[in-house]
């Protein structure tokens, strides 16, 4: 069904997995329009009341795939921007609990598809990070809207526009996330949190996901992200992030496009 996913359903619980660990689980145009996907079809699915999205490998994601932005058409980043928002926006609407299930490093596109999860529970050892303003672009993808509503208008703004990378016991803190274990702990504590949901009755609980969700929207909307695209056009185009952007993939990949 899919070739950069793998999804799984036991019963009341589906799983979706960002299946590229070799690379890190990058989230190509690919991947977001496969996730989207997943997401459409799940919802199709009744008797499934929770799913979790997790990562194979040592880390959940490393973001956005950095060849997308080496040598990549105005069209193309178009697409990709448009991409990211639409599975953002499907996760977000899915009829199931989502629970991201977060280790490793959960890097800029990472975190937006995590902060679109209903609950997110993650490893002490996990590490973040939003490193699009050092690559010279905004945080798309209904990033921003999505950060404020968990964490806040100043923390958002200082760890977007600093790029710091910060640990789980600060986005703890912050309230991005619900728990954070030890990595033996993990999959225990998240099979335990959704079996807590789904023994409840179906209806009390998708009826208290979209009123918390209702509320939120009228807080912290996600309404304009479909501009978001254009900031990442005009970023394309503005000679001192493009310099920003060739000297971070430099970094990054050691020069090498992939």
């Amino acid at each position: 069904m899919f070739e950069t996913l793998e999804t799984t359903v036991d019963g009341a619980v589906g799983r979706i997995w960002l299946n590229r660990p070799d690379k890190l689980n990058p989230l190509s145009t690919q991947t977001l329009q496969e996730l989207a996907r997943a997401a459409a079809w799940f919802n199709e699915q009744p008797e499934i009341r929770a799913v979790v999205i997790g990562g194979r490998g040592r880390c959940f994601s490393a973001g956005a795939d950095l060849a997308s932005f080496t040598g990549s058409s105005v069209e193309a980043m178009r697409d990709a921007a448009d991409a990211g928002r639409l599975m953002a926006d499907a996760i977000e609407d899915m009829q199931a609990i989502t629970v991201a299930r977060v280790q490793g490093w959960c890097v800029g596109g990472g975190l937006v598809l995590a902060a679109a999860c209903d609950l997110r529970e993650a490893t002490d050892s996990c590490r973040f990070s939003i490193p699009e303003v050092a690559l010279g672009i905004p945080l798309a993808w209904g990033g921003i809207p999505r950060l404020v509503r968990e964490i806040g208008p100043a923390l958002c703004k200082e760890l977007v526009i600093t790029c710091r990378p910060f640990d789980a016991a600060e986005a703890r803190t912050a309230g991005f996330l619900n728990r954070v274990v030890t990595e033996d702990e993990l999959d225990p504590t998240v099979d335990a949190l959704v079996a807590q949901v789904i023994e409840k009755p179906a209806f009390p609980v998708w009826a208290t996901k979209r009123h918390v969700d209702a509320v939120t929207s009228q807080m912290v909307g996600t309404d304009r992200s479909w501009g978001d695209a254009d900031g990442l056009v005009s970023a394309s185009v503005d000679p001192e992030c493009v310099a920003a952007r060739d000297a971070y993939v430099e970094k990054q990949l050691g020069g090498k496009q992939q």
